[in-house]
């Protein structure tokens, strides 16, 4: 193999290297007879297909595999070479010299220099399952299961009225027939809130004309940025009917014996399971912001840094989706407006794999199976979501890299300077 490198910029390295012709064929004609020896081709008995019948049905196949091969071969070799720590995906292109020559363009990690973490400062938030969490949690789980009467009596806080409106901007009138019709309960915030109290105290059938103000980038232009009439028309007003915390509540949830005790406690362990995960997010952001600020003058490798703000618009582009929303015709140029925050991201990432590289930090299998029986407990059937896990080699990377990500911004808190800031279950899980 014949490999040499060049640096193109302070982050990139360009390899050349070509790939032995003659290895090549050897692979090629090895596949071939492979094939030729358990193939089976009607109008041929099996091991007798003429050598030329399996390179115009296979050749083309075996050479592209072949040639993929030996160039990931060869690119795995000359980065050993030259003692290449590389980032993201090379760019792999043809030479000059014909099929056998590569030009492989890469990225590398940057120097850091000695990472020291005993220099950053990182607060380490703690918080407690409390009885009083476990009953607001049974409060909520009630009032997802609450149904509704209707009444007679006026509309307040907590009931589900339905309603009609219609909205008068000067001349114009929207709907410009009819009505709109829909439903919100009250005191959740889920219209604007001069409707809401506008709702409170009217009974079925009453009707109500308020002054509204739409704010300037409201998705309606002809509402934007004015004050409208609009009038509200209640349909029926229902009260919230609570179901009773009994056997057959409790074991709609998938406790077997209808146990209350059994109830509280598998309640707990879902708040603990919460409750961990956010800690461990919270801890991630603490490290990262003292990350960010120690090393916020290492160029990042700008491949890796644009390929990052791409993903994270795919993201929200995706979210948008997801809400029932149109997105919209994305700009080319869109990513740019994220390249700060991956620029970021990116950094982070990198200084926790050279942090887990200059330590000889190693996966703990421990670690990783406790969370993967964390993830599983979450399903009905535990046992098949671990199966799954470990025969699917790709969605065992991702936890594998969660895991070992989770587990040295472990270690780095527990050498910075530190100090514990006690929440209650709310706020710490709020993010």
């Amino acid at each position: 193999m014949q490999a040499s490198i060049e640096t193109i910029g302070n982050l990139e390295r360009r390899l050349s290297f070509s790939l032995p012709e003659d290895r090549l064929q050897s692979h090629i004609n090895g596949r071939l007879g492979e094939i030729a020896r358990t193939t089976r081709i009607k109008g041929f008995r099996p091991g007798k297909v003429p050598a030329k019948v399996i390179e115009q049905r296979f050749g083309a196949q075996v050479r592209g595999e072949a040639l993929d091969g030996l160039l990931r071969e060869t690119f795995d070799a000359a980065v050993r070479e030259h003692d290449l720590r590389i980032v993201g995906s090379p760019r792999i292109d043809k030479g000059d010299e014909g099929e056998f020559s590569f030009v492989a363009t890469v990225e590398v990690v940057p120097d850091f220099g000695d990472i020291d973490v005993s220099k950053l400062t990182v607060v380490r938030h703690t918080a407690e399952i409390t009885d009083a969490d476990i009953d607001q949690m049974i409060e909520n789980l009630q009032t997802q299961r609450r149904s509704w009467s209707p009444v007679t009596r006026a509309a307040q806080d907590g009931d589900l009225v339905a309603l009609e409106t219609w909205s008068q901007a000067g001349d114009e009138r929207l709907p410009a027939e009819g009505t709109e019709k829909g439903s919100i309960v009250l005191g959740q915030g889920m219209m604007f809130e001069t409707i809401e109290q506008g709702l409170v105290g009217m009974a079925k059938d009453e009707e109500k004309t308020l002054d509204v103000e739409f704010p300037a980038d409201w998705r309606v232009p002809a509402l934007a940025g004015k004050t409208v009439q609009v009038t509200v028309k209640v349909s029926d007003v229902s009260e919230p009917v609570v179901p009773a915390v009994d056997e057959a509540f409790i074991k709609s949830f998938g406790v077997k014996g209808g146990d209350v005790e059994q109830f509280r406690s598998d309640i707990r362990a879902n708040l603990e399971r919460e409750l961990k995960g956010a800690l461990m997010n919270r801890l991630r952001r603490e490290v990262g912001e003292q990350l960010i600020a120690a090393y916020a003058s290492v160029e990042m490798p700008p491949r890796l840094v644009e390929n990052e703000a791409r993903a994270m618009l795919a993201q929200q582009v995706e979210q948008i989706r997801r809400s029932g929303r149109n997105p919209g015709e994305i700009p080319a140029d869109a990513h740019e407006g994220f390249k700060d925050a991956a620029a970021k991201r990116v950094l982070v990432g990198l200084v926790v794999g050279e942090v887990a590289r200059s330590n000889d930090l190693r996966l703990e299998p421990k670690r990783l199976n406790e969370t993967m029986r964390l993830i599983a407990s979450t399903y009905e059937e535990p046992e098949q979501v671990i199966e799954m896990y470990r025969n699917d080699p790709q969605l065992m990377s991702g936890l594998q890299n969660r895991v070992m990500e989770e587990q040295v911004i472990d270690w780095i808190a527990e050498r910075a300077q530190h100090t514990e800031e006690k929440l209650s279950f709310q706020d710490a899980i709020r993010q």
